[in-house]
């Protein structure tokens, strides 16, 4: 009997130095994971260390499924499902949570971030908790904040040297109206699409052009259908790893820290698999047959400044305490 409670006390101890939660706390569950990115994009990169820490974690008792490039539909149908219970993980455009808390709307403010380092501040601070706060009472619970990165525009019709050449252009925007509006003030025309029926509208030309993340525009094979790409890095992205609500609530204490924590730490990874590949992965665009302009710093000027009116607009909508509270971090960090 000594000897039978000796080897439980020597396991336990060698689970907490793991960092393993206990056997009779952790259940055998399965979970879906889903996000709209193809396999070996950054953040399906992510999903995998994510994954994998779970599994090792859990002693294999959690599994996690991944379904990558939108298998399971766009970002709306995704949300609809974790609020449903029928998926039960997330990563998607923080922004695109504006359809639930009208406050994200301020994660698509066009130049908000200097910088990634900026971007990580907020997000991993006392803000971006804040605002995962406000999902729980619309059936999701925020885990933690990874990254797409700085967004760029491409097009398949010409080059783009001053903000003048945009005029016109059918550009896809993510389905949120500071996305429209921001596109409309640039003079030219936009178009909110899910995300999986992109491809198919550039190659058809029904769109124009698209903006997103070097990386999605790699991964997404972008350059086959779009000849331009203008490094603007208008907006950047952070992505929320959300979780249902429902599956939330029917685990341990336990299983949530283990799931939290796993989702904190495959974020580290993954924002470093997304910064080390960004020279590689421009290079690799222009092997593709991408042509890469940069406008110069006066029109890049006159791009902010076409920014500002709707800026100024959605800073109601979003509510001035929200965006004050940002703008004084942001201020903060840069003293």
């Amino acid at each position: 009997m000594k000897r039978l409670m000796i080897k439980t006390l020597v396991a336990a101890a060698a689970l907490a130095a793991f960092g393993l939660a206990s056997a009779q706390d952790i259940k055998e569950r399965t979970l879906k994971f889903a996000h709209q990115n193809p396999k070996g994009h950054p953040i399906v990169m992510g999903m995998e260390k994510f994954a994998e820490i779970v599994t090792a974690k859990s002693g294999g008792k959690i599994k996690v499924n991944l379904f990558p490039g939108g298998v399971l539909g766009g970002d709306a149908p995704n949300v609809s499902g974790l609020q449903g219970g029928t998926i039960e993980m997330v990563v998607l455009n923080s922004g695109i949570l504006a359809s639930q808390a009208k406050e994200f709307a301020v994660y698509d403010f066009p130049f908000l971030f200097a910088n990634a380092k900026e971007a990580d501040a907020v997000v991993d601070g006392a803000f971006g908790k804040k605002m995962h706060d406000k999902l729980q009472e619309k059936g999701m619970v925020g885990l933690a904040y990874w990254e797409l990165g700085f967004r760029n525009m491409t097009n398949s019709k010409r080059a783009i040297n001053k903000v003048e050449d945009l005029a016109g252009l059918r550009i896809r925007v993510i389905p949120n109206p500071i996305n429209l509006d921001w596109v409309k003030a640039l003079d030219a025309n936009p178009t909110p699409m899910a995300f999986p029926e992109v491809y198919a509208a550039l190659e058809s030309k029904a769109l124009d052009g698209q903006e997103n993340p070097l990386s999605t525009i790699l991964a997404n094979k972008f350059a086959e259908v779009q000849k331009h790409l203008t490094l603007t890095n208008h907006v950047y992205n952070p992505q929320s790893v959300i979780i249902s609500k429902k599956f939330w609530d029917t685990l341990s204490n336990d299983e949530k820290k283990l799931l939290a924590d796993a989702a904190v730490e495959a974020g580290k990874y993954q924002r470093q698999a997304s910064r080390d590949a960004a020279g590689a992965t421009l290079e690799a665009l222009k092997k593709a047959g991408m042509q890469v302009t940069e406008l110069p710093p006066a029109e890049m000027a006159k791009l902010r400044d076409r920014m500002k009116p709707v800026i100024a607009k959605y800073s109601s909508g979003v509510g001035e305490s929200t965006v004050n509270e940002l703008m004084a971090e942001l201020a903060r960090l840069r003293k």
